[in-house]
Order: structure tokens, then C-alpha cells, then sequence
């Protein structure tokens, strides 16, 4: 039961074939079995999920599962920091777990993250390491990393994660689940912590993770509904449909991919022409710099730098190694950046206009070895920075974005596909998904 997908899970609480209780306790079981070996929980709510009567609704009686920086009334928000181990647990829900709840979804649990969810892997002093359950020497993926190992497992059939630089998409390609990053501030990031500050917080999307397309589609669809609480929340726009035309970017520029991830991305480019669209190849031209100016946002102003002043001795690596010690830039190289940020999106766009999707590899390696940090690939050897281009590159831009499985490697390790588009064509990405995932 626990192997179904999110929308047949659903589909059956409705017909009263299964019951909400049967699910959670088929859940609970799994993760009793399961995450032992692999540590994907940092609270497992298992009274709170038994005793809930979900509301109806298009998830009425489907547990899911909740990053853990997300607020969940009765739990603590740890964020994977000694900062948070004083703080006394969250007294209501944040904007996105009450759109699950409203929808009829019963939260089974928070799944774990880097400290500060500043990672690419998964890690921290508080709760812990959480490993690939393709294989315990491998790591999830960060920094929502302990939410993809949840549901790759079986241990949740879907739920919330975020993604800055890639931690939605990158550990859905590690674990080989669906991750999708949406146009930025589509979903609402009232009651997370660390909070959806500016600048690094311009860079940040929560968004679902599942194990289908189609459970990702009807995730979005609920969590996409106003924030109230978050000024920057958008509605959704009216967009013409888009043309039946796919860009194939191999790499990003000169930097190499893993051969099982160029393959994959071949693959899928077959099968989109099979499905008749127009696949070509595509190289976009003056977006070299984008890691670049994500990385002077996402570490060198970071608001996380703030909130680990005066805590660099407590802690853990996977923060620091992210949050540079490099002095707070000068007002002029910031307006720079601003600018320069505007500058590529507006390049992006005008570039991308007549295409429905640009296929690429999510990133250029599959899971690594835990605390790996350099990689062969292609005859060289390149560093996580150069590694997660591709990904960080539409974090920066604010398109949205779609990972999904599209094959293993030599060692049986997931291998992902990604899929991005112009802002505001989330539902038509999500379709075209739907389309290629078959």
C-alpha cells in the first residue's frame, strides 16, 4: 500500500476502498523498517498522524511529509542548527502546510537538512546524517535531501521541500524522484526558518517532491494558493500555450557531465520527438556568469551569514562551507549584481521565447560519496561549484524547473533529467513532464 503513488492513494481514500488510518500506519510501518538505515526523519509525528481526521479534499487522507525548515504546529523547526535546539516548537502551521492540511493531507513527519539548509549534502550536528537508500555510502542530496530519501523509500509517498541552488532538484536526481522548483514565489514562504529573506531568499522556491509527475502536478496545485503572510507571493498568469519545441543543452558551457547523465538526457531527447516535438540543440549565449552572480547571493550575501554570526564554533561543515568568510560586500558591487541579475534574466528570456522547455542534465554528477567534494568527470576534475551549474543557473533566474528519473548509473545510482521554462509556465512544464515521463 505504501508503494502506490500520491494520486492512487488519494483516488482510493475517496472510494472508501482504503481508509487515511490504513495509509498512515502502512507509512509508519515503512519508516520503522526503513529509515534506520538511512535517516531521512527528524520527527516522525506518528500520534499526531494516527488521531487526525483529514478534511476532504483532492489529498483527503494522504500522509506527507514536511522539510525541516518548514514551521508544523507542535514540532520544532530545527533547520539542522544548534541555534534552534532551545526554541520552543512551532505554534502554528506555516501558509504551505496549511494549504496540505486544508487539502486533506496529514503531516507524518519532517524530514532532515544541512544546517541552515545551506548543503548539497545532508548533514548536520543536531540530527544527523541522511544517506542515498540506493546506496548507504552515497549521499541524498541537500539540502532537502532528507525529504527525497523519505519518499525514494517509500516512507512518504510526497511532500514540501525548497530549492536555492538546486535542493529540490538536485536530491530528486540523486534518489530518482520527481523534485520540482516553481516560478519564484508562486508558492508562498511565510513560516520557514531560516526566513525567505532578500537577497538570498530572491533565489528560493519551495515546491513539491513525489515519486510521479502527476503527484507533483497535484501538489503544486495545492501549495500554489495565496500566502497571505508573503508580500512577494504571485498568482498565477495567463500564458499562451507554448510551441511544440524543446532545446537540448548538453552541458552548461564547457563544464563536462557524468556519461550516464548525457545519456539520459539523449534518451529523453528521443522520446520528445517521438511524442512530435521539434528537439533541437541549444547553447545560450552571455549566461556564463549566472553561477557567478548566484553564488555573490547565495553565499556572499547570504542572510545566513548573519544567523551564524558569533555560532561559527558550533558549527557544522555543510554551512560553512557554503557561507564564506569574505568581507560583506560594498554597496556598489551589490547594485552591480542587482543588475547584472536583471541583465541575464532579460537575456534568458528573450532566448528561450520560442521554446516550451530547455532539456538538460540537473546537474553534471549523480550521488556522490559522502563529504566528496571534487569529481572526475569527462577526463577532469571539476568542483561542486562547477558540478551543480545547470542547476543553480535557473534558481538565479527564478524559471521554473522540473527533475525527473530518466535512468541509473553502471552502479545502480539514480540518474535524473531537467526541464526548465520561461516564468509563469509552470503548469505547462509540469503537462509537458506528465508527456515525457510516459
Amino acid at each position: 500500500m505504501h508503494r502506490l503513488t500520491l494520486c492512487e492513494m488519494a483516488r482510493l481514500v475517496a472510494s472508501r476502498q482504503v481508509s487515511s488510518r490504513e495509509l498512515v500506519e502502512a507509512h509508519l510501518r515503512q519508516i520503522e523498517r526503513v529509515d534506520p538505515s538511512i535517516h531521512a526523519f527528524t520527527t516522525v509525528l506518528a500520534e499526531e498522524a494516527l488521531a487526525a481526521e483529514p478534511q476532504p479534499g483532492p489529498l483527503g487522507g494522504v500522509p506527507v511529509t514536511v522539510k525541516d525548515m518548514f514551521d508544523v504546529a507542535g514540532a520544532r523547526t530545527l533547520a539542522g542548527s544548534p541555534m534552534r535546539l532551545s526554541s520552543a516548537v512551532a505554534l502554528t502551521d506555516c501558509t504551505a502546510v496549511g494549504h496540505l492540511r486544508r487539502a486533506g493531507a496529514i503531516i507524518l513527519g519532517k524530514t532532515n537538512v544541512p544546517e541552515l539548509v545551506s548543503s548539497y549534502e545532508t548533514d548536520n550536528h543536531v540530527t544527523g546524517r541522511t544517506s542515498n537508500p540506493a546506496n548507504a555510502e552515497f549521499t541524498a542530496g541537500g539540502s532537502s535531501g532528507g525529504e527525497a530519501a523519505a519518499i525514494a523509500s517509500f516512507c512518504s509517498p510526497g511532500g514540501l521541500g525548497s530549492d536555492g541552488g538546486g535542493s529540490i532538484r538536485v536530491p530528486a536526481h540523486f534518489c530518482g524522484i520527481v523534485g520540482f522548483k516553481p516560478t519564484h514565489r508562486r508558492i508562498g514562504g511565510s513560516g520557514m526558518w531560516p526566513p525567505f529573506l532578500a537577497p538570498s531568499g530572491l533565489l528560493t522556491a519551495p515546491g513539491p517532491m513525489a515519486r510521479t509527475v502527476a503527484d507533483v502536478q497535484l501538489l503544486y496545485r495545492v501549495l500554489s494558493a495565496p500566502d497571505p503572510l508573503d508580500s512577494l507571493w504571485v498568482p498565477a498568469a495567463e500564458c499562451p500555450p507554448p510551441p511544440r519545441r524543446i532545446g537540448v543543452m548538453r552541458q552548461f558551457y564547457k563544464t563536462p557531465v557524468h556519461d550516464s547523465i548525457a545519456a539520459a538526457v539523449e534518451a529523453a531527447s528521443r522520446r520528445l520527438a517521438g511524442l512530435g516535438y521539434e528537439v533541437e540543440e541549444f547553447t545560450p549565449i552571455g549566461l556564463e556568469r549566472a553561477p557567478n552572480v548566484w553564488a555573490f547571493f547565495f553565499a556572499d550575501l547570504s542572510a545566513n551569514r548573519r544567523l551564524l554570526a558569533g555560532h561559527e564554533s558550533e558549527a557544522h561543515w555543510t554551512a560553512t562551507e557554503f557561507l564564506r568568510d569574505a568581507p560583506w560586500p560594498a554597496a556598489d558591487a551589490i547594485q552591480d549584481r542587482f543588475e547584472e541579475r536583471e541583465n541575464l534574466r532579460r537575456a534568458a528570456i528573450e532566448q528561450m521565447r520560442s521554446y516550451a522547455a530547455i532539456l538538460m542534465p540537473p546537474c553534471s554528477v549523480p550521488a556522490f560519496r559522502h563529504r566528496e567534494r571534487r569529481y572526475p568527470v569527462g577526463g577532469q576534475t571539476i568542483s561542486q561549484f562547477a558540478a551543480m551549474t545547470c542547476a543553480t543557473l535557473w534558481n538565479l533566474l527564478g524559471f521554473p524547473a522540473l527533475v525527473m528519473p530518466f535512468g541509473k548509473t553502471s552502479e545502480g545510482l539514480p540518474v535524473g533529467v531537467q526541464l526548465a521554462a520561461l516564468p509563469f509556465q509552470d503548469e505547462a512544464l509540469l503537462a509537458l513532464g506528465r508527456e515525457l515521463e510516459g
